[in-house]
């Protein structure tokens, strides 16, 4: 199983722009992708609200690239209430699960209400756990989960008051490692791109791979290269790095 890690450059407001540059990335990988894979998208990288649009496009790329499609997020009004919120297809285009955002970050929480769940899904016989942006940021809610994850989904939508990306990328890959290890899982997150447009503030480009399993130091979280990376989800490597763990006293679980 293989996991699609996205970083396209994106712009505010600019939903057209946005699909047609995650089609161009995913069309670019679709060669190398097979029925197990999985892709993951980007935070809200549309700004239309319509329900079936975005469905629609997240069944598109399902049939482009023949795989599971992570479909980030968009802002959608449900029930009287407008929240973060993302669906996940198979394959095949359908709908096999969705998720919230629990905790929206900054500017965000002037358009947006807290969401009521994150996604714990089983796809091909692993556990992912799907957390939007900052609520990876939050370790209570890993820990409120019902099951162990193998693999932490993060759709994100890096914004940094600073002039310079290297301050939140360090943050968000340091966190990332440290995740891996604490919970012995993978990481994997989706961003915008660095020359993505926003208003006021910056995208960081914080996307890549947190592999606790890797022994090279240097390889412990491999950032997304070119706008889009293709991971290797070794899942052998992964339980013995936790049975490893588990015979010195050392694992979360």
């Amino acid at each position: 199983m293989k996991l699609i890690l996205l970083q396209p450059k994106l712009a505010v407001f600019d939903s057209t722009g946005n699909l047609k540059a995650i089609s161009s990335l995913i069309e670019q990988a679709a060669p190398g992708v097979s029925a197990d894979d999985i892709i993951l998208l980007p935070e809200h990288f549309t700004f239309d609200d319509n329900e079936e649009i975005y469905k629609n496009f997240l069944r598109s790329l399902a049939r482009l690239a023949g795989c599971t499609i992570v479909g980030g997020s968009h802002h959608r009004n449900i029930d009287g209430k407008r929240i973060n919120i993302g669906n996940v297809v198979d394959k095949n285009g359908n709908e096999i699960g969705n998720y919230t955002k629990l905790r929206p970050y900054f500017n965000e929480q002037q358009h947006v209400v807290p969401g009521d769940h994150v996604g714990e899904l089983r796809i091909n016989g692993k556990n992912f756990l799907i957390l939007i942006c900052a609520d990876f940021w939050y370790s209570d809610i890993l820990h409120r989960t019902t099951q162990l994850p193998d693999v932490l989904l993060i759709p994100s939508l890096s914004v940094s008051r600073k002039s310079d990306p290297e301050y939140s990328r360090s943050l968000w890959h340091h966190l990332a490692i440290s995740r891996a290890y604490e919970f012995g899982v993978y990481v994997g997150i989706s961003d915008w791109s660095e020359e993505s447009k926003l208003p006021k503030h910056r995208t960081c480009g914080v996307g890549g791979f947190a592999n606790p399993a890797e022994l090279n130091s240097e390889d412990f979280f491999r950032p997304v290269v070119d706008g889009v990376s293709v991971v290797d989800l070794d899942f052998d490597a992964l339980e013995k790095f936790r049975e490893d763990r588990r015979m010195r006293g050392f694992f979360w679980r």
